[in-house]
């Protein structure tokens, strides 16, 4: 790894046989890692020497050799399948989770996410509805991100003070609202490592996608791979800029529709 700085990586929905997913869209589904493929990535980092810790921790010391996990929106499966494997190679993560899905089919109900912090979890904001943040004026972004923390903080009985941006959107404005909301941190979709040098109102993460093969992972883990996936990102920037948010994702969706899974 870098001395620059460790890799924060984000992760949705892991997927089990037989089990439907919270939503059948293709440029969902492109975001969702196989319950087996999510396990071989916590070996290969257990095999590398690397440690898999939260938000809080990473930003604590960023220590090296260690890899931040994430997980965005509150599926079930953070509890039924991601938790346990963390467990098992006792490593941390954060769980952002979307305050207006819980207790919607496929997600997690209040006594679920109240257990997977229980279980030693950190738990972070993933707003409250899951909309774009930077579309939306002062009463949205307050409503999206200060009233959502206390929601959160209610069902908890515990601080929230990490915060994720819903597809990875991030403005300025985020960032002033959720410090003056209390948050600590707020998670973007920018592809970077972070360090102590690094603004924890706009700290930068990777995806992990259903394609990414493990050597890419283990790439990505070492930061050996974002500078290729800083340009991709790029050229998604700048179309997105000129479509709209709206326009961009159902283009995503028609292009990915007829693609293989």
């Amino acid at each position: 790894m870098s001395d620059n700085g460790i890799v924060f990586l984000m992760y949705h929905e892991v997927e089990s046989p037989g089990r439907p997913l919270c939503q059948s869209a293709p440029g969902y589904v492109r975001y969702i890692v196989r319950t087996c493929d999510f396990r071989a990535q916590l070996e290969a980092l257990q095999k590398q020497g690397r440690r898999g810790v939260s938000v809080g921790e990473a930003v604590r010391d960023f220590a090296a050799k260690s890899v931040a996990i994430t997980f965005d929106d509150g599926c079930e499966t953070d509890l039924l399948y991601a938790a346990p494997l963390l467990q098992e190679m006792k490593f941390g993560a954060t769980f952002y989770v979307t305050t207006g899905f819980l207790g919607r089919p496929g997600y997690l109900s209040h006594p679920q996410l109240r257990e997977l912090s229980g279980l030693g979890f950190e738990i972070g904001c993933h707003s409250m509805n899951h909309l774009y943040l930077p579309d939306l004026d002062d009463q949205g972004l307050s409503r999206e991100i200060g009233e959502a923390k206390v929601q959160l903080e209610q069902i908890l009985g515990t601080a929230v003070e990490h915060f994720s941006c819903p597809g990875g959107r991030h403005s300025q404005r985020v960032s002033e609202v959720a410090r003056d909301a209390g948050y600590r941190t707020v998670a973007t979709s920018r592809i970077q490592q972070n360090s102590r040098h690094s603004d924890l109102l706009s700290l930068g993460r990777v995806a992990v996608m259903r394609a990414t093969p493990l050597a890419a992972f283990e790439e990505i883990c070492s930061a050996r791979r974002l500078w290729r996936m800083q340009l991709e990102v790029q050229v998604r920037d700048a179309t997105k800029k000129l479509l709209g948010n709206s326009m961009y994702d159902r283009l995503r969706n028609a292009l990915l529709r007829d693609r293989p899974s």
